[in-house]
This record gives structure tokens, C-alpha cells and sequence, in this order.
């Protein structure tokens, strides 16, 4: 290929990369799917807003919300749900993305890659609100509908991408696949066709991968509760600039020495396991009853279980064994000093010792008051992790899809107590008894922002299906704004 080649001579360009093509055919040919993935779909867009309605009541969070240059919104911007901030589209998706995601308390998906799907919604409800609000003229509004099929198509292709590649062995981090699907679903909500999908999607892949640093000792920090706002923006910026004509770059992917695959993925092919359809939907992990990083939700219920009979006998453990998956032996096992929410959040040990100790696990458990409590640092000293092969086999085995975890305690009289459990609440395999916690998770998020005649009415909305779905976007967006009887706490 040669340097000089005009960009617009077609003549110097292969056959456009697969997967850009497999992506934008999925999203542009989409048909709706049945009733499992539509309900599962309204669960997590409530679940995921109710997540950022209770990251408002958090001083770090609020701090990186609002626009870029203070003062600079809209009076008919995009709404920043629980603030008074309306916002241009790129910055809109940077506040949701990362009201959604500041706490760890959304919907999980674990493969060879681990990620957040309901982390695209910050794109999602932007755009789709930013297409009612000033492009009404030129194309149809949107409705909610629109909204929960978008999800179910952007957590496909972020879920169906990370079933075989592991970009986090390579020190890349899942937040790549959130730019990726938001970028697709972005460009196809604002009006983008087939060909401004592709580009769109090209030049999200010559972005390359952002560092994973960020999220292991010693440099764990808050970026990892903004990057997902971050990918979501930067998915939007790609969809407004395809939208108006910004050309792509269609071997992005394979070209050699250059691409995406040479330069970042270890001169591997990127894999793709199944099509395109709405399975992760339908196995989407939710986190239910405790805001820590999914691989441990298991080891937490475990530990809830064995607290019952702890409260007399924690000086009296000799040793607490953890035998949990290998992806959580390589992300949160963590000794030695823990320096921040952050930090803690992402400590398999830490979870486990204030379950131990407090006989659940709540947000504020991380924060410095908390972990001053010098209970919490002797547990974790007596503690070992072990990787049990069979739950790393059953955790990638694809009708399974486990997340086990063993909590077993030595006493000093030689008596032990064990507690194991292969399946967290938040598991399709528990759905059933997920669905009713998921709705009490709900109105105690919202019932920490809203008085009660907003949170009721917002409650009363999320779980009615059909009203749901016809409810344009902007009046959506609408509901979620603060009014003047909310007030903020820490």
C-alpha cells in the first residue's frame, strides 16, 4: 500500500474487515427478540439508572459530573439524570456512563474478557435523546422501545466480543468494547447508515486500547468509575463525526504492521465465538445485594452465611481459606495496603472480611472511616486464596457461566465452617429470586435522591412494561431531572 495513494482511491483498499461488517449488518437488520430479553433489558436500564441515582450521593462522583467548562449547558440539552445539568450529546454520555459505573453496583458480563454492558447506556440515552430533541425534522423520535432494543444490541456486541478475546492479558482495558458497541448503536440511533456504521466503528479501533493501570496496585484509582463515561463519550464523538461525513478506515483491524490486531492484540485474530442475537441480554449478571467486583459476589454470600455464627468467635479464627476462579486470583487477590475506595472495592479479602464482620456489604464500607477498623486488616491477614480449577473451568464453560466461590474458616480448636456457593443471586439460574431484590435495590436507590412522590413515579414507570415502551425518550429524560423539593447528601 503505498503512502501516497490518495485516501479516496478505493483501489488501494481489501475487502473491509469482518467484524466491522458482522457489527454493523447485526444492527442495521435487527429484528426484535422475544419477551425474555425485552423484560430482562427494562431490569437493567432500571437497575443501571437507579446505580447512578445512588452514585449521586458520593462528593468523588459528583466532582467529575456537569460540562467540560462550568457554566457551559444547554437550555434544551441532554438531561443529566438527578442534576440540573443539560448537556450536549459527547458530555451527556460522559456523565451517565459515569453515574452508572461509579459505584460497581451494575450489570456484570464475565467471558475471556470482563466488563459492564449496561456502562453503554451513557450513549445510548444521549443520543437517543439528543435525536428527539433537535433532529425530530429529519427523522422519527424515538421511544423506549428504542432504547431497551439498543441495549440489547450494544450488550451483544460488547458480550459476544469478550466470550474468546481477552484484551485485559494484554493490559487492555474492557472499556474498549464499550466504545466499541456504544459506537454502533450511536450511529445507528442519530440516523447513521450501514456505511457510517463501518466508518464510525473503524476509526473506534484505531483509538486503540486504554491502559488497564488504573485498576491494579500499585496505581488503583478512580478513573476506573469514570472510563466507562469516558468510552461512551468518545463512542459518541466517532457517531456525530461519521454521521457528518468523517471517512473510516476499513482494514483498521488486519492491516499488517499497522492494525488493530498487529499493533494491540498480539498479532492474533479477534475471535467470534457466535453471531450476533441477543444471548448476553438474556445471561446478563446482576448485581443484586452487594456493590463489590463481581468474581467476588459469591465469596460475599458465602461469607454473609457464615457471619451468623462469627460475631463471638472472630478473635478465635486461626485462618480463613478463599478458593475462588482464576480471573479472580488475577484481579482483585490483593495484600498489603488498600489506599482507597477504589482500591477496596476491587479486594476480594477486603469483601470478604467486612461481610464476615458486618454480616453484609454496603457501599460505605469502603470508605476511610470504615476501614480504619482494625477487625477488617486482621482477617485479611489470616487469609489465603487458592484457585479451584473446576470453578475456573465451569466460570468459561458456556451453559454454565458460574462464578464460584469457597469460604472456609480454621478456629483455633481445630473446628472449621465452610460455606460454597457456585451461583451469585444476580445469575440467570437465579433469576427468579433476583427479579423482587432487584426492584427493593431500585426504590432504596432512588429513595436517597428523590421525595417520595418522584421516586414513586419513576418506580411506577420502570415496572410498567407497555408504558414504558412508548414513552418517548425525551420525556423519559425528563422525569429523571432534579426538581426543587431533592436535596443531595454525602
Amino acid at each position: 500500500m503505498s503512502d501516497t495513494t490518495s485516501p479516496g482511491d478505493d483501489n488501494r483498499r481489501a475487502v473491509t474487515d469482518e467484524l466491522l461488517v458482522k457489527i454493523a449488518d447485526y444492527v442495521c437488520a435487527y429484528q426484535e427478540p422475544g419477551n425474555e430479553a425485552i423484560e430482562t433489558a427494562r431490569y437493567a436500564l432500571f437497575d443501571a439508572l437507579g446505580c447512578s441515582i445512588l452514585a449521586l450521593q458520593t462528593e468523588e462522583c459528583r466532582k467529575r459530573l456537569g460540562p467540560v467548562v462550568p457554566g457551559a449547558t444547554l437550555t434544551h440539552g441532554v438531561p443529566v439524570p438527578g442534576t440540573e445539568y443539560q448537556l450536549e450529546p459527547i458530555q451527556a454520555a460522559f456523565n451517565i456512563g459515569t453515574q452508572v459505573r461509579w459505584l460497581d453496583y451494575n450489570d456484570t458480563w464475565l467471558a475471556a474478557e470482563w466488563g459492564h454492558p449496561s456502562d453503554n447506556l451513557g450513549a445510548i440515552l444521549a443520543c437517543a435523546d439528543y435525536r428527539n430533541r433537535h433532529l425530530c425534522s429529519d427523522l422519527p423520535p424515538l421511544t423506549m422501545r428504542d432504547v431497551t432494543n439498543a441495549m440489547i444490541q450494544a450488550y451483544e456486541i460488547q458480550g459476544v466480543i469478550a466470550l474468546k478475546n481477552s484484551f485485559n492479558r494484554l493490559g487492555i482495558d474492557h472499556v474498549i468494547l464499550v466504545k466499541i458497541a456504544s459506537t454502533a448503536v450511536a450511529t445507528l440511533l442519530l440516523g447513521g447508515d450501514r456505511k457510517m456504521i463501518i466508518n464510525a466503528l473503524a476509526n473506534a479501533w484505531a483509538d486503540g486500547g486504554t491502559l488497564r493501570s488504573y485498576r491494579h496496585a500499585p496505581d488503583t484509582g478512580w478513573r476506573k468509575s469514570w472510563a466507562a463515561g469516558d468510552a461512551t463519550s468518545r463512542a459518541v464523538r466517532h457517531a456525530l463525526m461519521a454521521i457528518n461525513g468523517e471517512m473510516g478506515y476499513p482494514n483498521t483491524l488486519t492491516t499488517p504492521q499497522w492494525g488493530f490486531e498487529d499493533v494491540c492484540f498480539n498479532q492474533q485474530p479477534l475471535l467470534i465465538e457466535r453471531e450476533f442475537g441477543n444471548y448476553i441480554m438474556e445471561n446478563i449478571l446482576f448485581k443484586v445485594s452487594y456493590p463489590v467486583e463481581f468474581h467476588a459476589q459469591t465469596a460475599v454470600e458465602c461469607a454473609v452465611q457464615l457471619h451468623q455464627n462469627m460475631a463471638s468467635k472472630i478473635n478465635q479464627i486461626k485462618q480463613i481459606e478463599l478458593h475462588t476462579q482464576n480471573a479472580a486470583m488475577r484481579i482483585i487477590n490483593k495484600t498489603g495496603p488498600l489506599h482507597n475506595h477504589a482500591d477496596r472495592d476491587h479486594s476480594l479479602q477486603y469483601a470478604v472480611a467486612i461481610a464476615l464482620i458486618f454480616g453484609t456489604l454496603e457501599s460505605h464500607h469502603y470508605r476511610d472511616e470504615i476501614a480504619a477498623d482494625p477487625r477488617i486488616d486482621q482477617l485479611r491477614n489470616k487469609m489465603k486464596v487458592f484457585e479451584d480449577k473446576q470453578f475456573s473451568a465451569d466460570y468459561l464453560d458456556a451453559d454454565k457461566r458460574a462464578i464460584g466461590n469457597r469460604v472456609t474458616i480454621h478456629f483455633e480448636n481445630g473446628t472449621t465452617e465452610t460455606a460454597c456457593i457456585e451461583y451469585p443471586i444476580g445469575h440467570r439460574r437465579r433469576r427468579s429470586d433476583a427479579i423482587p431484590l432487584l426492584e427493593l435495590k431500585f426504590h432504596h436507590n432512588l429513595a436517597q435522591h428523590y421525595r417520595a412522590v418522584q421516586k414513586n413515579s419513576l418506580t411506577a414507570l420502570m415496572l410498567d412494561q407497555a408504558a414504558l415502551d412508548t414513552m418517548p425518550v425525551d420525556k423519559f429524560m425528563d422525569l429523571w431531572r432534579i426538581d426543587q423539593t431533592t436535596e443531595l447528601s454525602d
